[in-house]
């Protein structure tokens, strides 16, 4: 049904107006008795063989929502009910601002995919909080981090470090959203020595709780092994608790869109089918080389519980899933934890 009627009729609409709809639409109907209930009896399987513990969390199943759909942290109750294991929000900054200009949002139908260039536009950490307070602690929320735009190059770590304190009640671990290529300036964010000084400086503060949270690490699809060997260094050296593989990409190879298509969108991350082989490739690589050394969720172009699976195989604890929920509907996380049980 969401494929035959609904995808087509959101698809004539503008991507952005129809995510912000498509939020209305479920927030409201769940309000309505019996509705949320219904939902999960159509989405959930409960079963003890899709757990998962993973850096002291325990996950009723291994199927997420990725960060950047729900970046207010507004619906991440009724997103439950579909039967996710967990849920991403963010990414969260200190102060909200309004990311880059419209139109930032873009279909590559042909492809299976999505560009956007939406700037780590959010409301800022204050209003996430108000909303996380709702919270019905019936999903493990993490909480992904980021910069403000605007901010300079020498308070970086003051951004992140703010967020995380304020946030830290809330959510069950945090994501250092370093990776994103919609935002300016952050080739420091890719940089080894800057980034060991930044996940030190949040596990200060994480050392000062009386709980710790986990702290995990987002990188790019788009880096090469040297780099990708920087990055197992990274781990080993902080002990950081795990990595997210992978962001989205800047790379336009092997498209069905054509050049004009792509010019007339311009810049922006890529998600989606076309980058799932490389998301893949980049876990695999990660899993393999570090032996395993740490727990890695895996994000990028899952579609299909087939998709899902290949990221397991190839060394995923985790997945989640964005832009494949767009195109695929609520069914795939379904399907995904069918395939797992057969597994």
């Amino acid at each position: 049904m969401y494929k035959s009627i609904i995808r087509p009729i959101l698809f004539q609409f503008d991507p952005e107006k129809v995510h912000y709809f498509t939020f209305f639409i479920i927030k409201n109907i769940s309000k309505i008795p019996g509705v949320s209930a219904l939902i999960r009896s159509m989405f959930q399987i409960n079963d003890s063989k899709l757990e998962r513990e993973l850096f002291g969390l325990k996950f009723k199943n291994p199927v997420g929502l990725a960060a950047g759909f729900d970046k207010n942290a507004v619906l991440f109750n009724e997103l439950g009910d579909f039967g996710f294991g967990f849920i991403e929000i963010g990414t969260v900054t200190p102060e909200g601002q309004v990311g880059n200009p419209k139109k930032r949002l873009f279909r590559l139908k042909d492809d299976q995919g999505i560009i956007n260039r939406m700037g780590f536009n959010n409301a800022g950490v204050k209003a996430a909080i108000e909303n996380l307070k709702k919270n019905k602690e019936k999903i493990i929320i993490g909480g992904n981090i980021g910069k403000n735009t605007n901010t300079p190059t020498e308070q970086y770590t003051q951004d992140y470090c703010t967020v995380f304190k304020e946030l830290h009640p809330y959510v069950d671990y945090f994501v250092l959203n370093v990776s994103c290529p919609n935002v300016g300036s952050h080739a420091k964010l890719q940089d080894k020595d800057y980034l060991t000084e930044l996940i030190q400086s949040v596990q200060t503060l994480n050392n000062k709780e009386v709980q710790q949270k986990p702290i995990l690490l987002k990188i790019a699809p788009d880096l090469n092994n040297q780099q990708l060997d920087e990055i197992i260094e990274l781990v080993a050296e902080t002990k950081i608790d795990g990595v997210i593989a992978s962001n989205t990409s800047i790379n336009r190879e092997g498209l069905k869109a054509s050049e004009t298509q792509l010019s007339q969108i311009g810049n922006g991350g890529l998600s989606g089918k076309p980058i799932a082989e490389r998301s893949t490739q980049t876990i695999k690589y990660l899993s393999d080389t570090s032996n395993k050394a740490f727990p890695i969720i895996g994000v990028g172009g899952i579609h299909s519980a087939e998709d899902a699976l290949d990221k397991i195989k190839a060394g995923a604890d985790l997945v989640q899933i964005y832009t494949g929920f767009i195109y695929e509907g609520p069914n795939l996380i379904k399907k995904i934890n069918k395939a797992l049980l057969k597994k």
